[in-house]
């Protein structure tokens, strides 16, 4: 005679069958709502990083750098400059490969943004000798000096006169074209990238090319 618990078990899987498949149990609200918030918070650590870091450049004290401690002043400015490249290369490589450790997307601007308040500090510490600049002697000087670089559009109303703000110049513009360009340019495709697969969520029947410009073929006519 067979054992009881084995012509249960027997049992199970048509008693199983039968029933068909558990409905799914109700998800709770405050796990629905967590993605949301989660993707809120980059937006809103970026909106109050920008304020913070202008904040910290505004009030900072720079006295111990300048015409009067040379070695220092230029020491500090590589140590700074290099770092921050070697943390752009890494958010840039991250972005590039579709990582999800940190945030690259929200690290860019704000590493960018510290390169240059970095130069601003620069001319500003270089602006206290006379012969260096011209027309430069706050910290909104300075900071508008060096947005004015980055975008190469002089207008001729501050000028490096010195060969220290012209070799800091020169840097910014290098740094500028190879670093922060190529920043830009890894955010761009990451945002690009977004809008597009959230516009294939919109329209998950249409096909990838779809939001892509059409081009015009000429029209071809047959003989005669």
């Amino acid at each position: 005679m067979e054992p009881t618990y084995r012509r249960a078990a027997h049992r199970l899987p048509r008693a199983a069958q039968q029933a068909g498949p558990r409905p799914a149990r109700p998800a709770r609200l405050g796990l629905m709502d967590s993605p949301p918030r989660a993707a809120r918070w980059p937006r809103l650590l970026l909106a109050a990083g920008a304020p913070l870091l202008l904040v910290v450049f505004f009030t900072i004290p720079l006295g111990s750098f300048g015409p009067e401690h040379p070695a220092l002043s230029w020491t500090v400015l590589a140590l700074l400059l290099t770092a921050l490249a070697g943390l752009l290369l890494r958010e840039i490589q991250l972005l590039m490969v579709g990582s999800r450790r940190g945030r690259p997307g929200l690290g860019i601007p704000l590493l960018s943004l510290v390169a240059l308040l970095v130069f601003a500090a620069a001319y500003l510490s270089l602006a206290r000798d006379p012969g260096e600049f011209k027309g430069l002697s706050t910290r909104i000087d300075a900071l508008y000096f060096t947005v004015v670089t980055m975008s190469t559009v002089g207008y001729g109303d501050i000028a490096p006169l010195g060969q220290s703000a012209r070799v800091v110049v020169m840097l910014q513009i290098l740094y500028t074209l190879v670093f922060l360009t190529a920043g830009a340019t890894a955010v761009g495709q990451y945002l690009r990238g977004r809008l597009g697969d959230r516009a294939r969520q919109r329209h998950p029947g249409a096909p990838a090319d779809e939001h892509r410009p059409k081009k015009h073929r000429p029209k071809e006519h047959g003989p005669g």
